[in-house]
């Protein structure tokens, strides 16, 4: 993990406060309805083919319209097929079953607390009072959950479904499955989005896209250039979706938000996370929000490229079971269970100019309850690492023995009594996993740039608002993290899949 240094990134978690997105300019910046031939037509037209998309996509398709989904990557799926899996939902099932009390009040106050009060609420409400419809929807097209719910950092109750391959493709492949056996959708890839087609009117009344087109993601910029791919032109008769996802691998973009993220600085993301498609909405018209929030996920690990096998090991094992400790130290200096712009600021003053990157513990209790796949997966990758003692994990990562089983005990005490008055973590007497069983698992970790919570305004029916009405564009709606506001400064983990397949619905619903 390159350049992470106390001078640049010790404020990281003030990404974005006080930055503000490119301006948007005149419609002019589409192309004119006039003189345009179609190669094709459909009711809806779709930018993405993530949980927002599909979302949109099945319901859209569903409802008797003709739907074309176009993806610019090989890959169908984009950051949804990679990601952990993880979705919140409100008074679900598994939360009545497992004795957990919850309400959409107590959901938009842990999103509020983690957002630092800017989040855009009425879509938090949406996503709070639909979340059980998402959960259906993924249900019926065939994704499985783990058994138990997982308690993710910043929740106040634990609320989170795990796909049952501890990974979003769980969720994500039943749904591409779904939506090509419906006989009036269509998915094309390697298609990218270029321009918007308007009528007279400014209404969105088609797409310009070149077909065949190949991403090199060895070249800067790559999405900026016009060659590659061949033109066409599809109208799409009732109105375009926009789910096209973030920006945290626009090294473009996300520098323009704040120059202190460097082209090196790396990303959970896939290498299609770029901007071209939000800039062309802002072109349209589009109110910029919030789009100088970027959010660095806490539990990543220097040892791997992206996302990789020991983000899914962290949040699932160690943040919730275990403890964090500063290798100079040996002591914890975080609650493991805070936002992620809590933990990730507290991680950077660990890490310092040094590297002196934090060491995420916990033992066979925690491993016993998480999917056995995400433990398999860190081993055989190398990251997380296994130890029959803790003098031999100590002696690993040149850690203090003494000093850290010392920490270790504190820590089992707390959560023997059910209060962590040290750092504050929501500790589960009941459960009482403390960290006394051998093996013991041990990974580096570091953030990286995860989700950018800024984007384009939409209202509750997903419309874009136009900056020059004040009012939605006509025919043109966006789902997912291309949109902005709804998580203010720093999005609760886990919220992110109930607002791509929440939005996505309503805008399928109501285009």
């Amino acid at each position: 993990m390159a350049d992470i240094t106390r001078r640049s990134f010790v404020k990281m978690g003030a990404v974005g406060a006080g930055m503000i997105a490119l301006g948007s300019t005149a419609a002019n910046a589409a192309v004119s309805e006039k003189g345009v031939k179609y190669d094709g037509e459909y009711d809806v037209i779709i930018i993405g083919s993530g949980y927002a998309a599909l979302s949109a996509g099945i319901t859209a398709a569903e409802k008797g319209n003709k739907v074309l989904m176009v993806e610019k990557m090989g890959r169908i799926g984009g950051n949804s097929v990679i990601n952990g899996g993880l979705l919140a939902v409100v008074n679900s099932p598994k939360q009545k079953s497992e004795g957990v009390s919850d309400s959409a009040e107590r959901y938009i106050a842990d999103s509020m607390k983690a957002g630092k009060s800017i989040n855009h609420v009425e879509n938090l409400q949406v996503i709070a009072q639909r979340g059980n419809d998402a959960l259906k929807l993924v249900q019926k097209c065939g994704a499985k959950f783990y058994e138990k719910l997982s308690h993710l950092g910043g929740h106040s109750v634990p609320r989170t479904y795990l796909s049952a391959n501890g990974s979003g493709s769980g969720i994500v492949l039943p749904m591409i499955s779904y939506f090509k056996k419906l006989p009036n959708g269509k998915l094309k890839n390697r298609t990218k989005f270029d321009e918007f087609v308007m009528d007279d009117n400014g209404r969105v009344v088609g797409v310009s896209v070149r077909e065949k087109y190949k991403f090199d993601k060895k070249a800067k910029d790559d999405h900026r250039e016009n060659t590659g791919g061949k033109r066409k032109y599809y109208k799409a008769k009732k109105g375009v979706i926009l789910a096209s996802g973030g920006f945290c691998r626009d090294t473009f973009f996300r520098k323009i938000q704040d120059p202190r993220i460097s082209d090196s600085i790396d990303s959970t993301n896939q290498p299609g996370a770029t901007a071209e498609v939000m800039m062309q909405a802002f072109k349209a018209g589009a109110v910029p929000v919030h789009v100088g929030r970027i959010q660095f996920g806490p539990w990543a690990c220097p040892d791997e490229k992206g996302f990789g096998a020991a983000s899914n090991f962290n949040i699932n094992a160690t943040f919730r079971y275990g403890i964090s400790v500063d290798p100079k130290t040996n002591k914890r200096y975080m609650n493991e269970l805070a936002d992620r712009l809590t933990r990730a600021t507290a991680m950077f003053k660990v890490i310092g100019d040094e590297k002196n990157f934090p060491i995420n513990i916990c033992d066979q209790n925690a491993v016993d309850k998480i999917i056995p796949e995400i433990a398999e997966k860190s081993l055989k990758a190398g990251v997380v690492k296994k130890f029959d003692t803790i003098d031999a994990l100590a002696a690993e990562y040149k850690l203090d023995a003494a000093a850290l089983k010392k920490e270790i005990a504190a820590y089992n005490g707390y959560v023997k009594v059910g209060k962590d008055p040290e750092q504050g973590k929501p500790v589960d007497k009941a459960e009482g996993v403390q960290i006394v069983k051998a093996p013991f698992y041990a990974t580096r970790g570091v953030p990286k740039l995860h989700h950018t919570m800024g984007g384009i305004k939409i209202n509750t029916k997903a419309q874009v608002i136009s900056s020059e009405t004040e009012l939605p564009i006509p025919g043109l709606y966006a789902a997912g993290e291309i949109t902005g506001g709804t998580h203010g400064a720093s999005r609760l983990g886990s919220c992110s899949i109930p607002d791509c397949l929440v939005f996505g619905m309503v805008a399928g619903e109501n285009i």
